[in-house]
């Protein structure tokens, strides 16, 4: 899935309250889990030793909450269209997070992206809020809804 074509200002603050943008599918297995585990040092048998994950409370291993949350980079590029003139795109935090149900080792993950705010504080700083919500393939209820924030600096502040 390539980027979604940039949108001009106008559309930007349009789309608050509406769905922006629904990203690819994309496979969380076993190698990007440990790889996860091994850069943030979480190695807990759940995440890693498919063995004895097999007999805990989710019949096998589950990916790290932030390794989902930090796949909202990816999934934003290929889901939200950029503002015409876009300089950089900062992330500002996160309100409301929450991990509501485990991805396991192999699922499909797919976000969703709702543009509850933006508002120009000043010339050429754009501050959006998305709803973002994590899907699992063939399951009913979200991995992860967050309100996600960031700032889009733009040409305009240039002038």
């Amino acid at each position: 899935m390539s980027a979604p074509a940039p949108v001009s200002r106008a559309a930007l603050f349009a789309a608050v309250g509406e769905e922006v943008g629904v990203s690819g599918w994309m496979t969380v297995d076993q190698d990007m889990i440990d790889r996860f585990a091994a850069l943030t040092g979480d190695r807990q048998f759940l995440h890693t030793d498919p063995a004895r994950a097999a007999r805990g409370p989710y019949g096998g291993t589950v990916a790290h909450g932030f390794l989902t949350l930090s796949l909202l980079t990816r999934m934003r590029a290929e889901a939200v269209a950029p503002v015409e003139g876009l300089r950089a795109s900062i992330n500002y935090g996160f309100d409301k997070v929450r991990f509501l149900a485990p991805v396991r080792a192999g699922a499909r993950i797919r976000a969703r992206f709702t543009r509850l705010s933006a508002q120009e504080r000043r010339p050429g700083e754009i501050t959006l809020v998305h709803r973002v919500s994590v899907e699992i393939e063939g399951e009913a209820r979200p991995a992860l809804v967050a309100d996600w924030i960031s700032r889009w600096m733009t040409e305009e502040g240039d002038k």
